[in-house]
């Protein structure tokens, strides 16, 4: 989600209406040098001379059947969005969007990993998500874009970013795999810099066991909103599937130390392949949640280092 920060604040310090990001899709990997060379440059005093692409949009398609889009397969009627952090967030916003342009027979599920962001304040009592995606709505247009039944029941509509707000309205079933101290949300929504500026939580973002009691009742609240965000999906949800675990991580479906493997982490014994492999083909009700923190002893804790200041 930085990325977004950052792009969205150079596109209203140059004075753009709209969001001008250096790739709209693959978000991460294009903060790399290699995405923000050549054609793919958007400060302007790299272009030289030639400035005429460097405030474009940019969409870059990635692919690996080797048939350059032109391949026309029988679709076999089953099919499963699924994505990781901001791509988690995008199955929430586009699940029965993407159903429909699917046969009316087909089996369409969605699966957002890492994607449920929580409106939450941070550790100050300030709203620092909250500002930011109202603020990324009216700068890309997007609230047209949103579910109109979410947009239409709440007084402020952009909240229907957030998945909690616009959950109840997805018809299309869905599966949430997400960790209730997801590591991302901990240190930008939760203790974001802004709301932490002499580092007091800097050694408990890099090793949760070197929080002080204090620190972990913050972050068990954290938790128990979340589990309170869910629980109607939770009750009420007939074709909904979840696995929340206690893990300190972002992303657990796309490493298969964490998807499925000798030592993945688990819940019930049942790790997060076999949980979402058993609702998508509805061979039981899967809806897993952990027990709270520290108690399981299969967590992979990822704690990226990029995302933490130095002590």
């Amino acid at each position: 989600m930085s990325w977004a920060r950052a792009a969205a604040s150079r596109a209203h310090d140059s004075g753009s209406e709209r969001f001008c990001s250096p790739c709209l899709l693959l978000g991460w990997e294009f903060a790399s040098v290699s995405y923000s060379q050549g054609i793919w440059s958007w400060e302007k005093q790299l272009a030289f001379a030639i400035r005429d692409f460097y405030n474009w949009n940019r969409v870059k398609l990635r692919y690996c059947d080797g048939a350059s889009f032109t391949g026309d397969a029988k679709f076999q009627n089953e099919a499963l969005l699924s994505g990781c952090s901001a791509g988690g967030l995008a199955s929430f916003l586009h699940c029965d969007n993407f159903t429909n342009y699917l046969p009316k027979n087909a089996s369409v599920k969605c699966l957002a990993d890492a994607g449920f962001f929580l409106d939450e304040k941070d550790i100050s009592l300030k709203h620092t998500m909250r500002t930011f995606y109202t603020n990324l709505v009216s700068l890309q247009g997007v609230e047209q874009n949103l579910d109109t039944n979410c947009t239409s029941s709440l007084n402020t509509p952009q909240l229907c970013f957030f998945p909690q707000y616009a959950l109840k309205f997805i018809t299309t079933p869905f599966f949430i795999l997400n960790s209730a101290y997801d590591t991302f949300q901990f240190h930008n929504i939760l203790v974001p810099n802004s709301a932490d500026p002499h580092g007091h939580w800097n050694r408990c973002k890099q090793d949760p066991a070197a929080c002080d009691a204090s620190q972990i009742e913050t972050l068990q609240g954290f938790r128990r909103d979340m589990l309170l965000a869910l629980r109607g999906f939770l009750k009420d949800s007939i074709s909904g599937g979840m696995f929340i675990n206690s893990c300190f991580a972002h992303c657990q479906s796309e490493s298969q130390d964490t998807w499925f493997g000798a030592d993945s982490p688990r819940i019930h014994n049942k790790t997060i392949a076999e949980a979402v492999g058993d609702w998508y083909f509805s061979r039981r009700v899967s809806k897993e949640i952990d027990c709270a923190y520290p108690c399981d002893s299969t967590c992979h804790n990822l704690i990226p280092s990029t995302q933490v200041k130095s002590v």
